[in-house]
């Protein structure tokens, strides 16, 4: 027969387990007592809008024949530097060159019978003064002097034109610059009009945003954009354009204005058709208020496709809410939904989440 068990055994487990539960409700508490939070505020400085855009080059041409030929040279490919006036490449130009030679021949023969006609007009000069030869006679020599004069002058524009023509078959840079494209290879057939190379300045860039009418006339006197090129680093994606152009006319279409922002020379990584936005500071009474809220990077929470912050509530704990952010700055990131100002959110939310 077993002994029965003391009567206080119950009412001891119940108070181990009143005492544990209390245990485990402390370190809780404290935990989210610790959080540190800091208030949901509006970015300092001025209200912006952001608005995308495209990089450009300032200075890009498409370089074109201006000839019939074929491409029996070509010296350069897609992404090489060049120099002003180094050449690029030449077309057939044999049919030209035998042109420029008879206009040279041409010119000589017009040379050498204008000496003849000035000798003669010479001599008859003189029978004339010795009255050897009639008033009509020394016209008639003068005249054709003046015809065999004039003829050399055809033949010199004639040969000049042919060596213009035949230069047209040696394409060289109009400046300094980038290949972008070059459409064509060797054997193909250039025709007038086609084009050959496209050819860009990496010195010059700007980038060319599309700006509502109504935002164009809130912009800020004075200040300048900022150029936002998400495809480079961190370190080099926020630039500050060096000069900012509203053109002066109005897209009847879109009622947008092209707003143009030249960027610094020597930009690496930068390139005529990357992904670019335009930052404009506002001005005025309707932009207060409009500026996004910024909270801490490291406060955000991203989970496979969720993006969240932890807030606390009125009762201090710390809930994970989602949220839609905007552009990063620094340590900071926009939120544009999701927060109100003056919601606390937790900066650590690893601590957050054990204390939640």
């Amino acid at each position: 027969m077993q002994p029965n068990p003391p009567r206080f055994s119950h009412r001891l487990l119940r108070c181990l387990a009143s005492a544990a539960a209390f245990g485990l409700a402390m370190p809780l508490g404290a935990a989210a007592a610790e959080l540190n939070a800091v208030p949901a505020a509006s970015a300092a400085g001025a209200a912006t809008s952001a608005f995308d855009g495209v990089v450009e080059a300032v200075r890009q041409t498409v370089i074109a024949a201006q000839v019939p030929g074929a491409v029996v040279q070509l010296d350069v490919k897609v992404g090489d530097s060049v120099v002003a006036g180094q050449v690029l490449l030449r077309l057939d130009a044999r049919a030209a060159d035998q042109n420029a030679a008879s206009s040279d021949a041409q010119v000589q023969a017009a040379r050498a019978a204008l000496e003849v006609a000035g000798k003669d007009f010479e001599r008859q000069k003189q029978l004339f003064q010795k009255n050897f030869i009639s008033q009509a006679a020394l016209e008639r020599a003068e005249s054709q002097f003046k015809s065999t004069q004039a003829q050399v002058n055809a033949q010199l524009a004639q040969s000049g034109a042919a060596r213009t023509q035949s230069g047209f078959y040696v394409v060289r840079a109009p400046f300094a610059g980038v290949v972008a494209d070059v459409p064509v290879s060797l054997g193909d057939m250039a025709m007038p009009g086609r084009p050959l190379l496209t050819l860009y300045d990496p010195s010059a860039l700007r980038v060319t945003a599309a700006v509502p009418q109504t935002i164009a006339s809130r912009m800020s006197a004075g200040q300048l954009p900022r150029a936002e090129l998400p495809g480079l680093s961190a370190a080099g994606q926020w630039v500050t354009p060096v000069r900012a152009q509203l053109l002066p006319t109005v897209d009847p279409g879109t009622h947008t204005v092209q707003l143009r922002a030249d960027l610094p020379a020597g930009l690496a990584g930068v390139a005529p058709g990357m992904f670019a936005r335009l930052w404009l500071p506002l001005a005025g009474a309707a932009s207060a208020g409009a500026a996004p809220l910024s909270v801490s990077a490291g406060a955000v929470v991203r989970r496979a496709e969720m993006t969240g912050l932890y807030v606390l509530d009125p009762a201090g704990k710390p809930v994970l809410r989602q949220v839609r952010l905007g552009r990063a700055d620094g340590d900071k990131v926009e939120v544009l939904s999701g927060l109100m100002a003056g919601e606390r959110v937790v900066t650590d939310p690893q601590a957050a989440a054990r204390a939640h």
